[in-house]
């Protein structure tokens, strides 16, 4: 029978974890804390080893929904994803949460627990970068590189060569399609002077950064 890996975030909710083995035949648990509570792992630990399952922590540093996102990444490397749940009951409010959407973005499946109850989210297998076209994607490496490079749309638009209709568009948008502020990838803010000053979010740099991983082949986009 083969069995399963599941990433967990660390915290009070230790029966969430005991339900999830119970319901998913587990070979391994990724359990992903923040360098506190480490007793609480060991803890864990021994009583997992009866159930002859491996624990291995992840320490995640910095940004909360950063640390997650990369955590993601480098177990997704290890694992197959047909084999790669994500238990997002066994952490704190914060933890869930990073940990569904690191869940989400990646298109793994996900479940939480309640009561003596498990359900599983929907897989929502999308990638940013199938729906990003390569200038949209350049805006953002060059943002990353260079985060304070521009106090204006207009000098945003010179130094990455684009004309300023064609950046406007791709940062603002149109009727017919989104623009990366409405994605959630950029913000914008308006100076004193009316200039717009272009940054990223934290979503953005993680795209840029490649810390959401990219898909083996690359969808041609067309907006």
């Amino acid at each position: 029978m083969e069995k399963y890996s599941i990433i967990a975030p660390l915290g009070d909710n230790f029966d969430a974890i005991y339900l999830g083995i119970r319901e998913f035949p587990t070979e391994k648990i990724y359990l992903i804390h923040t360098g506190g509570n480490l007793s609480k792992a060991e803890e864990l630990k021994k009583e997992l080893e009866k159930f002859r399952i491996g624990l291995h922590p992840v320490e995640i540093r910095g940004n909360l929904l950063e640390g997650m996102f990369r955590a993601f990444a480098q177990i997704k490397r290890e694992t197959s994803d047909d084999r790669l749940l994500v238990n997002v009951s066994s952490g704190d409010k914060m933890g869930m949460s990073a940990s569904l959407a690191a869940a989400f973005v990646n298109g793994l499946k996900a479940f939480h627990v309640e009561g003596d109850r498990v359900s599983m989210f929907p897989v929502l297998k999308f990638s940013y970068y199938r729906l990003l076209p390569e200038r949209k994607l350049a805006i953002l490496g060059f943002l990353k590189d260079q985060p304070d490079c521009c106090s204006s749309l207009e000098e945003l638009s010179q130094r990455t060569g684009m004309s300023l209709p064609l950046m406007s568009y791709h940062i603002n948008g149109n009727a017919k399609a989104e623009g990366l502020i409405t994605q959630g990838l950029v913000q914008a803010h308006v100076g004193p002077r009316g200039k717009t000053q272009v940054m990223l979010t934290e979503l953005g740099r993680l795209i840029a950064e490649g810390i959401v991983e990219r898909p083996a082949e690359k969808v041609e986009a067309r907006n």
